[in-house]
């Protein structure tokens, strides 16, 4: 079992840039792809970008592609996802969650195959 959580969510004015850390406690962190969603007031949540146990595929949504990055240190236990040019719409609870190697290098964008998820952290954009 691994423990999940999120950090550095926060207020920020459209355009601005934050950086998300989720620390992974527990089993060694590189037996997990891991992936970034999030919820917004009264919607689904939403798939946002995931990266593989050893960091060497990963991929994002459509709506994030080419604004948000995501990577993962294993040495240090902990996922990142870094957010440029950030809009209103990017308003959300953003999750970290983890999926277990299944042997492949390897990321999913389905929430219903991940293991393990955090507790969550606002993000808040504003004009």
């Amino acid at each position: 079992q691994v423990e999940l959580v999120e950090s550095g969510g926060g207020l920020v004015q459209a355009g601005g840039s934050l950086r998300l850390s989720c620390a992974a406690f527990g089993r060694p962190f590189s037996n997990y792809a891991m992936g970034w969603f999030r919820q917004a007031p009264g919607k689904e949540r939403e798939f946002v970008a995931g990266i593989s146990w050893s960091g060497g595929n990963s991929g994002s949504a459509d709506s994030v592609k080419g604004r948000f990055t995501i990577s993962r240190d294993n040495a240090k236990n902990t996922l990142y996802l870094q957010m440029n040019a950030l809009k209103l719409e990017d308003t959300a609870v953003y999750y970290c969650a983890a999926r277990r190697n299944s042997g492949r290098d390897y990321y999913s964008a389905l929430e219903r195959e991940y293991d393990y998820w955090g507790q969550g952290t606002q993000v808040t954009v504003s004009s």
